[in-house]
C-alpha cells in the first residue's frame, strides 16, 4: 500500500513537472521573435531553474568553458538561447559577439546583474542603475587612470615588501591563495579607504569572503543557504563602512583627512551635475563593489601566476631575468617607480597569458533595451545577454593551440580586437585594469626575486565560484634565493 502511494505521488509530480516544462517552453521559447526572424537555437532546460544548475556546475567541476563550448558545438551557432537565473538569456560567442555587445552599450544593450547581485547591492532610490553606473565610472576613470595611479606604486611596493617579509620569508611551505587574498585585500583597504591596521583589515576579511561566494547564487534567503550568509555578511560590512564614512566626513571637515588621500575621500567630495552628493549608504555600496573588483580578481590572477610559473621553468626564468635587471638598476632600498613598471614588458605578457587561460572574470550579463536582430536571429527586448571569455580565449581559431602557455601571443600588436577580454571591453571596460596591472607586476617582482618554488599537489583541482580557486589553496614548497 505504501509503495503504491509513493508510486502514485511520483507519477503525479512527474506529470506536473512535464506540464510545467511544456507550458514554460511554449510561453518563453517560441520559435520566432518580432518581425518574423527566428529566435536563436537553444533550449529552456528545467521548469523554473532552466539551465542554471548546468551553467553553475561546470564551474564547480572546474570546467566553466564547457557550458558554452558544448552548446556552440550542439547548435553550430555563434549565438544561442538558454534560461539562466530565472531569465531568458541569449549567449553571444566569439570576437564578433563581444564587439557587438561592447560597442552597443547604452544603445541596444545595458549592463545587467542577476537578482542575487541586485539584492546584495541595492541601487539608490534617488537614481537609476544606469545613472549610478555612469557617475561611478566617471569618478573611477579619474582616480584609476595611469597618471593618477603613479603615486600608488610606492605604497604597493612597501606593502608587498612587508607582506613577503611577514608571510613568506623563513617558511618552507605556504598556501598561496589565502596569502594572495590577504595581500590584495590589505592593499585595497589601504588605497580605497585608508584602513591599514591588520586587526581592522582582518575584521572585514572573513565576511567579505562570504559575500563574494554568494554573489552569483540562487537568491534564496533561507537560513543555511549561501545567499542567506552573503546577505548577513553584506549587512555587516555595509554597517562597518558607514561608520568609517561618518568618521571620514568629520575628519575632512576638520582638516584631519586629505581630499585626495584615497577613493573614499574622492567619493565624498564629488557631486553630480545637480550638486547632489552620494548618501552614506550609496558610498558604502560602491566601496563594497570596488573592494570586490580590486581584490578578488587580483588575488586569483596572482595565485594562478604562481601556479603557471611553477609548472614552466623557462617562463619563470624569463620573468626572473627581467625583474632582476630592474632591481639591479636601482639603489639600495630604492622603491619601484612608474619607469620600472614600464620595463616589465615580458612579465606583463606572461600575466596576460595567465589571464587568458584562467580569467578571474568568466563573463558578464547585459540586457536588451529594444528588439533587435543579430546574425539573422531575433533578440526580444528585455532578454538578458551573456558573453563568456572562453568563447575566444580558448578558441583555436583565435588563439592557435589555445591550451598552450605562450606569452609571445601578446608581443607586437597582440591578439585581434575583442578576442582578449579579461577586463571586458567597450565603454564598460574595467576602469581598474591599470590598477590590476600595477598590483600584479609589483607582486611578481618581489615573488620571483625572493623564491623558486614547487607545487606540493601536482594536479590540484580548480573550481570556479565565481572566480577560479584551487581547491586546496595551491600549497607550494619554497626555495629562498
Amino acid at each position: 500500500m505504501e509503495l503504491s502511494l509513493v508510486f502514485l505521488l511520483c507519477l503525479f509530480l512527474s506529470s506536473v513537472l512535464l506540464f510545467l516544462h511544456l507550458l514554460f517552453f511554449k510561453n518563453n521559447h517560441s520559435s520566432a521573435g518580432e518581425g518574423g526572424a527566428p529566435l536563436p537555437p537553444g533550449g529552456s532546460g528545467w521548469p523554473l531553474v532552466g539551465e542554471s544548475l548546468a551553467f553553475l556546475s561546470t564551474g564547480w567541476k572546474g570546467h566553466p568553458e564547457k557550458f558554452i563550448h558544448d552548446r556552440i558545438k550542439k547548435y553550430s551557432s555563434p549565438v544561442f538561447r538558454t534560461h539562466l537565473l530565472g531569465e531568458n538569456v541569449a549567449v553571444f560567442c566569439g570576437a564578433n559577439g563581444n564587439k557587438f555587445l561592447f560597442s552597443n552599450e547604452n544603445k541596444l544593450v545595458q549592463s545587467w546583474w542577476p537578482s542575487s547581485v541586485d539584492k546584495l547591492f541595492p541601487t539608490s532610490p534617488h537614481t537609476s542603475f544606469k545613472q549610478e553606473s555612469i557617475r561611478m565610472r566617471k569618478i573611477l576613470t579619474n582616480i584609476l587612470k595611469a597618471e593618477a595611479l603613479q603615486r600608488y606604486i610606492g605604497v604597493m611596493d612597501r606593502m608587498a615588501r612587508r607582506h613577503f617579509s611577514e608571510k613568506w620569508d623563513n617558511k618552507q611551505e605556504v598556501t598561496v591563495f589565502p596569502l594572495t587574498k590577504s595581500y590584495t585585500f590589505s592593499l585595497a583597504c589601504k588605497l580605497f579607504i585608508s584602513v591599514e591596521d591588520p586587526s581592522h583589515v582582518n575584521k572585514f576579511a572573513e565576511p567579505f569572503n562570504v559575500l563574494v561566494s554568494g554573489l552569483i547564487s540562487m537568491p534564496i534567503e533561507l537560513p543555511g543557504t549561501q545567499f542567506y550568509r552573503a546577505m548577513k555578511a553584506s549587512s555587516f560590512l555595509r554597517n562597518e563602512l558607514v561608520s568609517i564614512i561618518k568618521q571620514r566626513k568629520v575628519d575632512l571637515f576638520e582638516g584631519k583627512a586629505s581630499p585626495t588621500q584615497d577613493i573614499l575621500s574622492h567619493m565624498l567630495l564629488t557631486s553630480d551635475e545637480n550638486g547632489r552628493f552620494m548618501h552614506e549608504i550609496e558610498v558604502a555600496n560602491k566601496i563594497l563593489g570596488l573592494l570586490i573588483g580590486g581584490h578578488d580578481t587580483a588575488s586569483s590572477a596572482c595565485t594562478f601566476m604562481v601556479k603557471y610559473l611553477s609548472e614552466l621553468p623557462r617562463i619563470y626564468q624569463g620573468v626572473y631575468k627581467e625583474q632582476n635587471e630592474i632591481a639591479n638598476s636601482k639603489g639600495a632600498g630604492e622603491m619601484l617607480n612608474w619607469d620600472d613598471i614600464q620595463k616589465m614588458k615580458y612579465s606583463w605578457n606572461v600575466a596576460c597569458e595567465v589571464l587568458r587561460l584562467s580569467p578571474p572574470l568568466q563573463g558578464a550579463f547585459r540586457e536588451a533595451l529594444s528588439d533587435f536582430t543579430y546574425n539573422g536571429f531575433s533578440i526580444p527586448k528585455g532578454w538578458k545577454l551573456y558573453w563568456g571569455s572562453s568563447s575566444t580565449h580558448l578558441n583555436p581559431d583565435v588563439f592557435p593551440d589555445p591550451r598552450k602557455f605562450d606569452p609571445s601571443r601578446f608581443e607586437g600588436d597582440g591578439p585581434a580586437p575583442y578576442a582578449f577580454v579579461p577586463f571586458g571591453g567597450g565603454p564598460r571596460m574595467c576602469p581598474g585594469k591599470e590598477y590590476a596591472r600595477l598590483e600584479i607586476l609589483v607582486f611578481m617582482h618581489h615573488l620571483v626575486r625572493r623564491f623558486r618554488w614547487d607545487k606540493i599537489v601536482p594536479d590540484e583541482k580548480i573550481v570556479v565560484n565565481p572566480i577560479p580557486i584551487p581547491t586546496k589553496g595551491l600549497p607550494i614548497r619554497l626555495y629562498p634565493r
